[in-house]
């Protein structure tokens, strides 16, 4: 099996425990998930947040439907958390999400670990592509999301 990783970094204007609890209510993953790819979570009434929730959604991958089941493997606020795919898309799915305290803001720091079924175009002409769109979508929400307000 062979992994891939992908990181991403983005810088917000407040501390973190300003922005952790965002992060924490499972619900916000709809609204900074782009339109294309159809995601709803399925898990019916409060998802509280804590090692072994587990969270059920459904999305749109390249047009085709998906269940996809995650399991939070790690649970430290407001420094960090994991999930981990359980049912899903991929091989492999492991998505750490960091919040550092650099002075009155936070770094959010993304890596994802991941492997794909088939060959290894699929990785390079979808996957890549695709990761970097979602979290290119991500940024702007969150940027509009935190942004200093008046």
């Amino acid at each position: 099996m062979r992994l891939h990783r992908f990181i991403h970094e983005q810088r917000v204007a407040l501390p973190r425990d300003r922005v952790f609890p965002f992060f924490a209510e499972a619900r916000n993953l709809e609204a900074i998930t782009p339109p294309w790819l159809h995601f709803r979570i399925l898990s019916p009434g409060e998802i509280v947040m804590r090692r072994g929730a587990v969270i059920d959604y459904r999305l749109r991958l390249h047009g085709v439907p998906f269940r996809w089941q995650s399991v939070i493997a790690e649970w430290d606020p407001p420094s960090r958390f994991v999930d981990l795919q359980t049912r899903g898309p991929y091989r492999l799915w492991r998505h750490e999400h960091r919040f550092d305290q650099e002075g009155g803001a936070t770094i959010l720091r993304d890596e994802v670990t991941y492997a794909v079924w088939g060959p290894r175009f699929i990785q390079r002409l979808f996957v890549a592509p695709s990761l970097d769109r979602i979290f290119a979508h991500r940024r702007e929400v969150i940027a509009r999301t935190f942004e200093p307000r008046p």
